[in-house]
């Protein structure tokens, strides 16, 4: 099998993957606001989902270092498998406790897919490893696509239990997922024999890599606070169940839709700058969610939201990538994985009582000081920390 085609087989699993967030992201705060005991608990299902994630990097880190990547890929579908019958079962029985179990094996199937991006840059040269990232996540334009349809198309199929039909529906796109992983052959990093495996720490402690996570967390972070919000503010404030579900649709296409020229930016301006960009796209959306509660703010605010992301989350991944040897590389992903999840945690749970409490525009201001931040590390890295290293190299 060839390279491209190893891609190409990620992509597509991406596309069938990212399905499984995306009927999440669109579902499961109003599927919390009905069955959760009060209102300030209705994100609750989220901020489990991101728990899972979080919980899942550093095993999955450890089971690809052991095992290889095929491993985790198929481990991490029959997660994808167990969420779906799960949240069935629970919108059945009409259980919050069991939806919220679901969740978590949802947050594992998820963590597993975006590894997806690593792996694609590890089947190609390295002046190629920022458009393998791309071509990795155009397969989530599809699954902008395809997960709002499994929604409109089921959701309503069984009127006595709203959702349960589309939960069946996300277990089974996770079985054609593992289907088409099962042909994938990654070679695992070997070391010369003889030699003792490399620390991370000196990866884990790199100025460079240290400000890569941050923007990694403060773009994830936000874009999950501020999403995980949005379908049940659009419902608080009257909004259809339809219009909330185009606008997910919209912002996951966002998302992913820059990836066909992400990389080639990424490779002609470098990281840092695509990082901004993408930070700033954040803070634009911010500010339009702050203007108003119309269908069109939430639709505007959302496509920002997805573009803002798509450039900051794959420029803080291409610059991970120059912080670790090859050998290194699943164990030091894994710990960025972990503290960007994680952080996802406070964010997505937040969320949900802020709203409640406060309302959309104080969740939409909230963005602003976390980019800000994010920006003012880049430069630090760029104006201060560089010249100040290579001043040292030359003494």
């Amino acid at each position: 099998m060839s390279l491209n085609s190893q891609v190409a087989r990620l992509a597509t699993a991406q596309a069938l993957s990212g399905a499984n967030s995306v009927v999440v992201y669109a579902t499961a705060a109003i599927i919390g606001h009905q069955l959760a005991p009060a209102p300030s608990l209705a994100t609750l299902p989220i901020s489990v989902f991101v728990i899972g994630m979080a919980l899942s990097t550093l095993p999955v880190g450890a089971l690809t270092h052991r095992y290889g990547r095929r491993a985790a890929f198929l481990l991490g579908n029959l997660s994808g498998v167990i969420m779906g019958l799960l949240a069935a079962l629970a919108l059945v029985i009409q259980s919050f406790p069991l939806f919220c179990v679901a969740m978590l094996f949802g947050g594992a199937y998820a963590a597993v897919v975006l590894t997806f991006r690593f792996a694609a840059a590890e089947c190609v040269a390295p002046a190629e490893k920022p458009r393998a990232l791309s071509a990795v996540l155009l397969g989530g334009v599809v699954a902008g696509v395809l997960g709002p349809q499994l929604v409109n198309a089921t959701m309503d199929a069984w009127p006595q239990h709203a959702y349960a039909l589309t939960y069946i529906a996300a277990a089974a796109t996770a079985v054609l997922a593992a289907m088409v992983l099962a042909g994938m052959r990654i070679p695992r990093p070997t070391r010369t024999p003889g030699t003792h495996a490399v620390p991370i720490r000196s990866a884990l402690l790199q100025p460079t890599f240290i400000v890569a996570m941050a923007c990694g967390v403060v773009s994830y972070m936000m874009m999950n606070f501020m999403m995980t919000s949005a379908p049940l503010a659009m419902e608080l404030h009257g909004h259809s169940r339809a219009h909330s579900s185009h606008g997910i649709e919209m912002h996951v296409v966002a998302m992913y839709l820059p990836s066909f020229f992400t990389g080639r930016l990424i490779t002609r301006f470098g990281s840092n700058r695509i990082i901004v960009a993408g930070l700033l796209l954040i803070a634009a959306a911010a500010l339009v969610g702050m203007q108003g509660t119309g269908v069109a703010h939430f639709w505007v605010a959302l496509v920002l939201l997805g573009l803002g992301w798509n450039l900051s989350f794959l420029g803080a991944s291409a610059l991970v990538l120059t912080c670790h040897s090859t050998e290194q590389a699943p164990r030091v992903q894994s710990v960025n994985d972990f503290v960007v999840f994680g952080s996802m945690v406070i964010g997505s749970f937040a969320s949900g009582a802020l709203l409640d409490r406060f309302g959309w525009t104080l969740v939409c201001s909230m963005i602003l000081a976390p980019v800000a931040l994010a920006i003012l590390s880049l430069l630090w890295l760029r104006f201060v920390h560089r010249p100040a290293a290579r001043a040292m190299a030359a003494d």
